[in-house]
């Protein structure tokens, strides 16, 4: 009996062979995904990257500086004595006469002019420092002309009654009129009766004004007013 020969598996095409790596491919790519392999490999890669970016080659070394130039004293510049100057020479006169000149005569010498006897000068006179001016002739102000009629101030009757007495000076601002313009205590006699009865009859007395080098002027005067009961 002959024997049938076995049937040959059917060829794969070429086409089929890249399909199938390429999803063999794709699948062990997903494994490794799910499984870590690649992250692991990213951070080994990532380290060595950066390690090579960080390290920098050495830097030449800098040449050492030049040293200063050294700075040049200067010379102290000593001077010579200067020589002393050269004599000059005298004109030593001739012993010999000349033949012209008489022998043993002196020609004699004309006489000197008088001396011009000083003159005195007269100082010229020094006047006088000015005077001061005179200070001005200054009249105060007056009450007691006759021809004024100013009544002294009636007596308080209570101030008789109490036994009050004493002296009262009154201020007056006197105008250049004549007229007391104000008048105020200067001094008390110690009762304000009396004070007020002072003000009261001085406020209306007519007076002669003061006066400056004979010009009437404003001025003040004290007026003493006594109260007794003598």
């Amino acid at each position: 009996m002959s024997r049938t020969p076995a049937p040959t598996p059917p060829r794969l095409s070429r086409n089929a062979v890249i399909v199938g790596g390429v999803l063999v491919f794709h699948g062990a790519a997903l494994w490794a995904l799910q499984s870590g392999l690649v992250r692991q490999v990213v951070e080994i890669v990532v380290p060595v990257e950066m390690l090579a970016q960080t390290v920098e080659p050495p830097r030449p070394k800098e040449p050492p500086p030049p040293p200063p130039a050294p700075v040049k004293q200067p010379v102290a510049k000593t001077r010579l004595p200067t020589p002393p100057p050269a004599p000059r020479p005298v004109a030593i006169a001739d012993p010999t006469p000349t033949a012209n000149a008489p022998t043993g005569v002196t020609t004699p010498q004309p006489p000197a002019p008088p001396l011009a006897e000083p003159v005195a000068v007269a100082a010229a006179p020094v006047a006088p420092p000015a005077a001061p001016p005179a200070p001005p002739k200054i009249v105060p102000p007056s009450s007691d002309a006759n021809y004024l009629n100013n009544p002294k101030p009636a007596y308080p009757r209570m101030s008789r009654s109490l036994g009050e007495q004493g002296t009262v000076q009154v201020l007056v601002y006197v105008g250049a009129d004549g007229n007391a313009q104000k008048v105020e205590i200067k001094k008390s006699s110690g009762y304000d009766r009396l004070d007020q009865a002072a003000l009261a009859a001085i406020a209306h007395w007519r007076f002669v004004p003061g006066k400056r080098d004979g010009v009437p002027e404003a001025a003040f005067v004290i007026v003493p007013m006594p109260f007794s009961l003598n």
